[in-house]
C-alpha cells in the first residue's frame, strides 16, 4: 500500500511535467521557427512508479506564411540558418525573421545576431549590404536607332531628348537630325548630325542604304569622342541597325518617317530600389529597371542528430549539441531553397496537443484516485489496528 502511494505520487509528478511540455507547445504556436517537444516517461527501475526521462524535439518542418517582407525567409529543406553573436559563437534556427540593420548588415530580427552567408573565398561572413547601397555611375557607350526614313522627305527629321550619361553620371541631352542629301542619289542616303544641348554640332555621318532599304556594312554604325565638361572623353557609337536586317532604321517609300533613338547603357549613381533572396539565398538587388547585381550568397547548416537538439528561447539551436553540424549553401543536396518573403511557422497541431492534454488528464485523475484508494486502505488498516 505504501509503494501504491509512493507510484501514485510520481505518477502526479510524472504528468504534470508532461502538462508543462504540452503548455509550452500551445504558447509558442505563433512563435516562427518554433518546434514543439515531446516528454519521454519511463518506469522507474524496480516498479516504483514512473518519471519523465527526457525531452525529444519533433523535426518535421512547420508551415510557410508569406509575409510580404523582403528579408524574411524559410527553408524548404533540412537546412537552418546560421546566426553569429557579438562573441562569434554560432547558432542556428528556422526562424528567418531578418532585416537590415543601420549598419547595413543582415541581423536576427529578435535576437540581432549577424545572419551568416559565404564571401568571396567561401568563408562564413556576414551579409553587408553596405558596399552595394549605390552604383557608381556608368558612362554612356551606344545608342541605337530605329525606325523609318522615307527618301521623298525634304526637310529635316529631328529626334531630341536624347539623354546620354557621361563619366561623372551628369545627363547630357543631345539631339539627332536626319537630312537628305540629294534627291538624285538612289538608294538614299542621308547626313546625320549630332547636336549637343547648345544646339552645337559634335558629331556628323553619312547614312546610306543598300537596295533593300537596310543600313549598308560601311555606314550603319560610327563612333564619336565626346568630352562633356570636363568629364574623362568618352566614345559613344550610334548604331543605325544590321545590314540586310530590319531591326534598326531602314529606307522605305510611301511610308512615314518615325524614327526614335533609345540609350543602351549608361545611368547616373544609383541607389537600390529593391532587395530580395532568391531560392539559391543569392542577394539579388535591383537599381532600376536595367540595373541588377547579385550579392552574397546565405549559407546554411545540416544538423544530422536534430532530434536531439535543445531550443534556446525557442527559435535557437546552440552549445555543444550542435558538434556535428554540415555547413552548405541553399539549393544543394538536402540544404533546401530559399523561400523569399515568407515565415516558417511552428510545427505545433492544436489536435494532437488536446488529445495528448486528455491522455495526461486522465492519467494524473487516474493516479490522483490511486493515492486516495491507498490513503484509505492505510487508514483503515491503522483503525483496524487500533480498534484491536
Amino acid at each position: 500500500m505504501f509503494q501504491a502511494l509512493f507510484n501514485s505520487l510520481s505518477g502526479l509528478f510524472s504528468f504534470s511535467r508532461g502538462l508543462n511540455t504540452i503548455s509550452n507547445n500551445v504558447s509558442n504556436m505563433n512563435t516562427p521557427g518554433f518546434r514543439g517537444s515531446d516528454a519521454f516517461f519511463e518506469n522507474v527501475r524496480g516498479g516504483l512508479g514512473s518519471r519523465i526521462s527526457g525531452e525529444g524535439m519533433r523535426t518535421e518542418p512547420g508551415d510557410i506564411r508569406q509575409t510580404g517582407n523582403a528579408t524574411d525567409m524559410a527553408v524548404d529543406g533540412e537546412g537552418y540558418f546560421i546566426l553569429r553573436d557579438r562573441s562569434g559563437e554560432l547558432h542556428y534556427t528556422r526562424a528567418g525573421q531578418f532585416r537590415f540593420n543601420e549598419k547595413g548588415v543582415l541581423v536576427d530580427t529578435v535576437s540581432d545576431y549577424e545572419v551568416m552567408g559565404y564571401d568571396g573565398d567561401g568563408n562564413l561572413a556576414a551579409i553587408d549590404l553596405t558596399p552595394m547601397r549605390t552604383l557608381p555611375p556608368e558612362l554612356t557607350s551606344k545608342v541605337n536607332f530605329k525606325g523609318t526614313l522615307t527618301p521623298s522627305m525634304t526637310t529635316p527629321y529631328t529626334i531630341t531628348s536624347i539623354d546620354v550619361f557621361d563619366s561623372n553620371g551628369t545627363a547630357r541631352r543631345l539631339s539627332a537630325v536626319f537630312t537628305r542629301t540629294s534627291a538624285n542619289n538612289m538608294p538614299a542616303e542621308f547626313n546625320v548630325v549630332i547636336k549637343d544641348s547648345t544646339d552645337a554640332t559634335i558629331a556628323t555621318h553619312t547614312l546610306k542604304f543598300d537596295t533593300l532599304g537596310t543600313p549598308t556594312r560601311e555606314t550603319n554604325e560610327f563612333t564619336a569622342q565626346f568630352a562633356f565638361g570636363g568629364a574623362t572623353p568618352q566614345p559613344v557609337t550610334f548604331n543605325f541597325g544590321t545590314p540586310g536586317g530590319f531591326d534598326g532604321i531602314y529606307s522605305f517609300s510611301g511610308g512615314s518617317v518615325n524614327v526614335t533613338a533609345t540609350v543602351a547603357d549608361g545611368h547616373a549613381i544609383l541607389g537600390y530600389n529593391d532587395v530580395a533572396f532568391d531560392e539559391k539565398g543569392v542577394l539579388q538587388l535591383s537599381y532600376s529597371a536595367k540595373e541588377k547585381r547579385q550579392g552574397p550568397r546565405l549559407a546554411l547548416a545540416s544538423l544530422p542528430n536534430e532530434s536531439s537538439l535543445k531550443l534556446d528561447g525557442g527559435r535557437l539551436v546552440s552549445g555543444p549539441s550542435v558538434q556535428d553540424k554540415e555547413l552548405g549553401r541553399p539549393g544543394e543536396s538536402r540544404y533546401g531553397r530559399i523561400v523569399g518573403r515568407s515565415l516558417e511557422l511552428s510545427n505545433i497541431d492544436l489536435t494532437r496537443e488536446f488529445a495528448d492534454m486528455i491522455i495526461i488528464q486522465r492519467g494524473y485523475q487516474a493516479s490522483s484516485r490511486v493515492m486516495t484508494v491507498s490513503n484509505e486502505m492505510i487508514e483503515q488498516l491503522y483503525n483496524s489496528t487500533r480498534g484491536s
